[in-house]
């Protein structure tokens, strides 16, 4: 094709046609249309904007770039859900085996952490040995016997994506809502897929800090998502504070393997819930919410997911031991411990910051080749609402080394005020 033409429909405020799109994303990928077009493409769309129709065509055009996974012949509905960002969100490490324990298939192709965000793999490659990097039928055997399986993004999964998601990277157009909608849907889909619950959350710990802008993206997915025959909806959740207790890889793993044993934060309990609630009735396993969450509750609280979770790690080459006790994962050697200033209620947390904090510390990365120390994280010990103390523990700070001046930070993240505050919603809307 003429990458000059199609570039110039778009900076002249055009319409791609849907088989345009496919061309120029396959010429992308095929290196006969050059990087610098690609930019000039991205920066006239991000400008002129993308369409209903054209975002769909884009994110078929990325699904089909490489395999498209179908699990329908294991004779089970296949399901997933998707989680924009947030800051000590284990809900995936808990939902994906607790929804397989209740007839779906669960083939969920999970990320590493996103700036201040945290990230599944980077959570379960924390525990030793865990492999998330499996071969198709290995996956496929997986799903078959224990009904879901965790794995990273391959390079046969909608491998034009990679290659976009890297050119917006480096020509700031990573925040436009058709960009990150057509990026999330086509590897999704492309899993295999056939019904997505999303979890768009909103909030000074989001990427989308406003419910306006979380309500439009998630309107987006759910329609591009349909548009592409599956099943779909979304939650508009909080994220004003951390999700849980814990920040930080191990740390969250071990809360996470609290809760599939019937403990746990009542916050990631619920979300688990509500998100898994919609993950049954999508997949046809359940007609209503009510029973839906009631055979959640049934397999989480008899240890059913628990097992099921033990054997996942088992077959993915984990040590199950790990798992078995809170902090065997190992510990980090030091722990300092924010306190607060003066006594009052928690009226802020700047959620934001603690996520950057958590990447200071060796709990995230700067740069893709940065290691991470699995050890390492934050406690958080307060929610908004909470009545405190002068003196009293806001936060833990679990430590490879000494960092004074992280803990000064840390104490910063809170705000202690004189009147009562009500607690924020979980969920504050649903799109379905």
């Amino acid at each position: 094709m003429d990458a000059r033409a199609f570039i110039r429909v778009k900076r002249d405020q055009g319409r791609h046609r849907p088989d345009e799109i496919r061309d120029f994303v396959a010429g992308c990928l095929g290196r006969e249309i050059a990087d610098y077009q690609l930019s000039a493409w991205l920066m006239a769309a991000f400008l002129n904007g993308l369409d209903r129709d054209e975002t769909r065509a884009l994110t078929d055009a990325l699904t089909s770039s490489g395999r498209r996974f179908d699990w329908s012949d294991l004779g089970r509905p296949a399901a997933d859900k998707h989680s924009t960002g947030g800051v000590g969100d284990k809900v995936s490490l808990v939902l994906a085996p607790l929804a397989a324990c209740c007839g779906v298939l669960v083939p969920m192709v999970a990320g590493r952490g996103l700036g201040h965000t945290g990230g599944t793999i980077d959570k379960l490659e924390a525990i030793p040995g865990f492999r998330t990097e499996l071969s198709a039928e290995a996956m496929r055997r997986q799903l078959d016997h224990l009904g879901v399986v965790f794995v990273g993004q391959g390079p046969d999964l909608a491998p034009a994506d990679g290659m976009m998601y890297a050119m917006r990277d480096v020509t700031s157009t990573v925040e436009f809502e058709p960009f990150i909608v057509s990026s999330i849907v086509s590897k999704k889909v492309a899993e295999g897929a056939r019904s997505l619950v999303y979890d768009v959350k909103c909030g000074n710990g989001a990427f989308m800090r406003t419910r306006e802008a979380a309500r439009s993206l998630a309107l987006r997915l759910v329609e591009t998502t349909r548009a592409m025959g599956c099943e779909s909806s979304a939650l508009i959740t909080d994220m004003n504070q951390p999700l849980g207790a814990t920040i930080g890889n191990a740390l969250e793993v071990g809360e996470a393997a609290e809760l599939l044993r019937g403990g746990g934060p009542a916050d990631v309990r619920a979300m688990t819930l509500e998100l898994g609630a919609s993950m049954l009735r999508h997949a046809g396993v359940e007609r209503e919410a009510g029973s839906a969450r009631a055979r959640l509750t049934q397999a989480l609280d008899s240890g059913a997911a628990w097992e099921k979770f033990i054997g996942v790690v088992e077959a993915q080459g984990g040590d199950p031991r790990s798992v078995e006790r809170f902090g065997a994962l190992g510990a980090a050697p030091r722990i300092r411990s924010a306190a607060a200033k003066q006594g009052g209620h928690v009226v802020r947390i700047d959620t934001y910051r603690l996520g950057e904090i958590a990447v200071s510390v060796g709990a995230g990365r700067r740069t893709k080749e940065q290691p991470i120390d699995p050890r390492v994280g934050l406690v958080i010990r307060v929610r908004i609402g909470d009545l405190v103390e002068a003196g009293s523990t806001l936060a833990e700070l679990h430590l490879g080394e000494e960092r004074p001046d992280v803990v000064a930070a840390l104490e910063a993240c809170f705000e202690i005020g004189p009147g009562p505050v009500e607690p924020p919603e979980l969920v504050l809307e649903r799109i379905d």
